[in-house]
């Protein structure tokens, strides 16, 4: 939703710059407070790599991609990302799917599909380069979530959400220079831009790099299953984007993908014992 707001105005390329600046000035000082920053030596490659391919990469193809599509249709898009997560995990570092992990995955693309064809079947998506964007823009993220599981699960999730923002904004700030806006942009495209820096960029960023240290790669990135349902909900609030019974639905199956793909659905429940108090 804030980069539906902000992009137009700023451009995708400086409005995701000065994001991921944002993101790096509210997450140094914490790396530095909670002494972190020694623990990034030796990993500066590997660190670059990740800013570019979980963050500077697809930040500015969703940028670019939400200059005609509306928040829905971006986020509906983004809920590819476990797909894309699940085959390189499966290729390159020989995961296991459960039969019910890939019932969810499979549930889970069903739903995406039903909701992609509604919102272009209703015209919302003049060409195929935005979709396409944001395609490229999920694979990015499946290849970064395994390659951070494989070689950066001894870094801090602060420190490393902190190392890929800094990495990110050493390349494209320097870009963003050659795309300045022609006008101010608005309140507004301020307002979303601070909120996007911090809260889905800075904290949001900490919270996905524990989950893949903790979790594995497949199960965090499998939480964007839900990431349609808040985009179209919050579009619909805020951008007044409709919402139709097949948004609803194809929301439904989305979310009970995200159950099987991470185990909740279908989880055992332990017996208490008769005598615990």
């Amino acid at each position: 939703m804030f980069m539906r707001i902000g992009s137009p105005e700023f451009g995708p390329v400086l409005f995701m710059a000065l994001r991921t600046l944002i993101a790096s000035l509210f997450l140094m000082p914490l790396v530095l407070l909670y002494k972190q920053h020694k623990g990034l030596a030796g990993y500066k490659r590997k660190i670059f790599i990740v800013g570019l391919l979980n963050t500077a990469i697809p930040f500015v193809l969703f940028g670019y991609a939400t200059l005609t599509l509306s928040a829905g249709v971006t986020s509906i898009l983004n809920a590819t990302t476990p797909m894309f997560g699940a085959i390189v995990a499966y290729i390159w570092l020989k995961d296991k799917l459960s039969p019910s992990a890939v019932l969810g995955l499979f549930i889970g693309f069903i739903g995406v599909y039903l909701l992609m064809f509604n919102k272009i079947g209703d015209g919302q998506s003049s060409s195929l380069l935005p979709p396409l964007a944001v395609m490229l823009a999920t694979l990015c993220y499946g290849i970064s979530a395994n390659y951070t599981k494989r070689y950066l699960t001894a870094i801090k999730p602060l420190a490393l959400a902190a190392g890929s923002q800094v990495s990110a904004t050493l390349v494209l700030l320097p870009v963003s220079l050659f795309y300045m806006p022609e006008a101010m942009p608005s309140f507004s495209a301020f307002n979303a831009l601070f909120m996007l820096g911090i809260l889905c960029t800075g904290v949001a960023y900490v919270l996905f790099f524990r989950l893949i240290a903790h979790l594995g790669p497949a199960k965090a990135i499998s939480v964007t299953y839900l990431i349609p349902a808040f985009g179209i909900l919050w579009g619909a609030i805020f951008l007044q984007e409709v919402i139709s019974l097949w948004t609803l639905i194809g929301c439904g199956l989305i979310l009970t993908g995200v159950g099987l793909t991470t185990g909740f659905i279908g989880k055992k429940v332990k017996a208490v014992p008769a005598n615990a108090n």
